[in-house]
This record gives structure tokens, C-alpha cells and sequence, in this order.
């Protein structure tokens, strides 16, 4: 397999000014929202470039389970890395693994159809910690169960199976999770250097299955993933990025099928995801952690997938670094608890603008739009985010309890939003607002009427 770069190599990008050496202005930050944009982004992104050649784990003593095959898996990774890169062959049948999968820039991990690799769960197999992402503040803690850290070129592919296990000692921490979680929280909101954020044997944080922090030229390409431990694929500062016909099956707490966080020229497309929590997530970062380090996510295109999550789409709440750019187009949201949901609150500060979301089918949920901008905080921030310049626009929908949900802070209002030509066949509340400015209506149905108008509901 070769996968082979579609742009100059000489395109410099730098991840602490991700647009700054751009040489377009069509997809400047600075520039309006439109379509074409979109296209232009996805016509950006590149592809990994890694050396057609490939080895099998069987090749560096992998046998089938229950035998351990972590040994060969890195053996074989280190060896396709010292000759410059290439694939990494798991054959079809059962394979365990009791440790992580780190992986190394120009590599191509193979999954082959009818394999089934599975991790052992044991959360000691998962230390050392390594630096990471959890919920939007950086720490030191486990390794996610494949994980890749600066790697540029680098590739998950094929039909195979990666099952977190379901007996993962993981999966008891998310009632245990909330002492660590708050202390972490309170470390990134006061700015404690995140070396002493050190949350290893003894703490609950719970890892994702697939993790790259820190990368260029991503390939996320047909696997399944089972069972994962907690976050299904999560991209953190990464640029030009791919997410392709993945079929995600996981439905523990926490189990979002991909979460794109301080990330840019990114394209997910053609996934199924069922999970237990939000379908297609996108984030930068949270409070003072992530508006210091202030990477945004911007330029990603999400189209043609099928999510079945408990949220279909969601930004935040973890936005402090900024989102911007996002467009989606042509999905199918099939049901749950809101099919749009965007989030934050007094400590994030940040500002999303510019998503437009189009061609949507979408089945039954509790709530359509649901702006949550006033989530519980429980720091003390005051840093209100601001989402404006939305645009919502041919949807058919079948069936809702309320349309459209907002709480904002008084100060900071959610403002310039516009729904367009979107039918939905019966709802029972069309409108819940706290502090909402300059919502356009066009050609909005609920049943037999139609909505047409501007909207401005707010504190004085």
C-alpha cells in the first residue's frame, strides 16, 4: 500500500501558528464561510506517503491468541521505522496484545480482514504515562491503546476488528473518574506546568482506544473498534488529517466515535458510528490550558457518514482554543438525545464562528438545536465563549420534542444563527431560549406551519 502526497511537500506549516504560513486566502481564518471553501479544503489535504513495503507480525514471532503478540507488533514497527517506514501486517485471526501500540512516523498499521485485535485491559500494562489530552487539558497518564505522538506519515488501515475488551479494567473508572478529573480540571484553570500533571498508578483517568498527538498526514481508514475504554479516535494538533469509512460499535459512557481537537485540514467521511455518547465531536481545548496554548480547530469537512451516537454532532464543550471553518454536509443523524449540540461555559473564554451544516436526514431525537453555553462550570471563571455566524440549512427531520434550545450568559449571547428550508414532520416545543440575538429563520416547517422571521430573546 503507498499512499502518496496529493500537494508540495514545501507547504511549511507550523503547529503553534497553524495558518499563518498559508498561501491561500480562500482558506485564511480571516476569509467568509462558503461551499467552496469546503471543496478547497478537502482538495488540500494530504495524504501519508509511506514505502509500499510491508511485513507481517507473524514474521517477528507473533502467534495467535492467547498468546501475547505486543512484543512482535513493536518489533516489526521499529524495524519497518529504521528502513524508512512502511506496513505492518495483523493477519486475519485473533491477536492479544496486553500493553499499547506506540506508533512511528511512516508507518501503516494494518488490520486484514478478519482480524480481531484485542487488548488486555490490564490498566498497569498501560504505563508509563504519556503525554496526552484528557477532556481537554494536557497531562501525563495512560497510554491510549494505540497511540502516536509528533508523527508525520502515518496510517491505521484495513477491515480488521480493534476491541478495547469488554472486561477492561477501564471500564469500571468512570464512577471512580471524578476526583482525578477535577483536580486535573483545577491544575489547567490555574496553570500548573503540565509535568507535575502526573496522573499514573492510583488515579482513574481512562484512555482512548486510538490517539495521535501530535502529527501530520493521517490516515484513519476502515477498521471497527469495540469497546473502547473511553474517546474511540481523538486527533490532538494535528493538520491534514483523513477519517474514512470506519465503522464504530461502542456504547460505554464516553464513547465518542471520533473527536477532532486543535486540528486543521481535517476530512471525515463515509464513517458508521454507533456509540454511547457523541457521534462527531469537535473540541480545542479547555479553559485557561487550552486558550494558553491556543491551537484551534479549523478547515475540517465532515460528510457522507451515518451517526447513530446519543448527540449526533457536537462543538465543545471543550472549546477554549477556538473552532472555526467546520463544515458538514450530507450526513444522516439517525437518533438520541440532541442532533446538535454545542457547549460551554464561564471558564472556556474562545470563539466558534463559521460552521455551516447542510443536506441532513435526520430521524427522531429529544432535541433538534440545543445550545448549551452555559454549562455547569464549578471553577469560578469568568470567561464567557462566543458562538455566532451559524448557518443551518436544508434538513428534513422526523420527529422532535423541542426544535430549538439556548442558554447563554446574559453577557455573552448566542447571536447570528440562521435555519433555512428545514421541514420537520411533528415537534412539541418549538422554542426554549435564555439570551439568544439576531436568529434568521427561512422556510423553517414544524407540521403545517412555517416559520419565517428574525428572533432576539435576552436579559436587559
Amino acid at each position: 500500500m503507498n499512499f502518496v502526497i496529493k500537494h508540495s511537500s514545501s507547504l511549511a506549516f507550523c503547529l503553534l501558528a497553524p495558518f499563518g504560513l498559508w498561501a491561500s486566502t480562500e482558506l485564511s481564518v480571516d476569509a467568509p464561510a462558503s461551499w467552496s471553501v469546503a471543496e478547497s479544503i478537502v482538495e488540500t489535504i494530504e495524504l501519508p506517503d509511506i514505502p509500499q513495503r510491508s511485513v507481517s507480525i507473524e514474521a517477528f514471532g507473533a502467534e495467535p491468541a492467547p498468546a501475547d503478540s505486543r512484543k512482535a507488533i513493536m518489533s516489526a514497527i521499529a524495524a519497518q521505522a529504521k528502513k524508512g517506514g512502511g506496513q505492518v501486517v495483523i493477519p486475519a485471526g485473533e491477536w492479544w496484545c496486553d500493553g499499547p501500540i506506540h506508533l512511528q512516523s511512516r508507518i501503516d498499521l494494518h488490520l486484514s480482514e478478519g482480524a480481531l485485535l484485542r487488548f488486555s485491559g490490564r490498566a498497569e500494562s498501560f504505563l508509563p504515562v504519556v503525554k496526552t489530552r484528557w477532556e481537554g487539558t494536557e497531562v501525563f497518564t495512560y497510554s491510549p491503546l494505540i497511540y502516536g505522538r509528533d508523527v508525520e506519515d502515518v496510517a491505521i488501515t484495513g477491515e480488521g476488528t480493534i476491541d478495547g475488551n469488554a472486561e477492561s479494567e477501564f471500564l469500571a473508572w468512570h464512577p471512580k473518574a471524578e476526583p482525578d478529573f477535577h483536580r486535573l480540571r483545577k491544575m489547567g484553570f490555574e496553570g500548573v506546568p503540565v509535568e507535575q500533571r502526573q496522573f499514573g498508578a492510583g488515579t482513574h483517568l481512562r484512555p482512548p482506544s486510538v490517539q495521535i498527538f501530535g502529527g501530520k498526514r493521517v490516515l484513519l481508514s476502515g477498521y471497527k473498534v469495540i469497546n473502547s475504554p473511553f474517546w474511540v479516535n481523538h486527533l490532538v494538533y494535528v493538520q491534514h488529517a483523513t477519517v474514512r469509512d470506519l465503522r464504530i460499535d461502542s456504547h460505554f459512557p464516553n464513547n465518542d466515535g471520533i473527536d477532532v481537537e486543535s486540528s486543521s485540514l481535517v476530512l471525515v467521511e463515509g464513517n458508521v458510528f454507533r456509540t454511547g455518547d457523541d457521534s462527531v465531536v469537535i473540541k480545542s481545548g479547555r479553559d485557561l490550558d487550552g486558550r494558553t496554548i491556543g491551537i484551534p480547530s479549523t478547515h475540517i469537512v465532515v460528510r457522507n457518514n451515518d451517526l447513530g451516537g446519543e448527540d449526533g454532532i457536537g462543538l465543545g464543550s471543550e472549546m477554549s482554543g477556538g473552532i472555526s471553518h467546520v463544515y458538514f454536509t450530507d450526513n444522516i443523524l439517525r437518533s438520541g438525545m440532541s442532533a446538535f449540540r454545542f457547549k460551554s461555559n464561564l471558564d472556556r473564554g474562545g470563539l466558534v464562528e463559521k460552521i455551516r451544516l447542510r443536506n441532513f436526514e435526520v430521524g427522531s431525537f429529544d432535541t433538534l438545536f440545543w445550545f448549551q453555553l452555559n454549562y455547569p462550570s464549578k471553577l469560578g471563571g469568568n470567561f464567557p465563549a462566543t458562538y455566532r455566524d451559524i448557518v443551518f440549512e436544508d434538513m428534513s427531520v422526523e420527529e422532535v420534542k423541542v426544535v430549538f434550545e439556548a442558554h447563554a450568559p446574559a453577557a455573552s449571547p448566542l447571536r447570528d444563527v440562521q435555519f433555512r428550508n428545514i421541514r420537520i414532520e411533528s415537534a412539541d416545543t418549538p422554542f426554549i431560549v435564555e439570551n439568544a440575538v439576531d436568529l434568521e429563520f427561512e422556510n423553517v416547517r414544524i407540521g403545517s406551519q412555517v416559520i419565517d422571521g428574525e428572533l432576539s430573546w435576552r436579559e436587559q
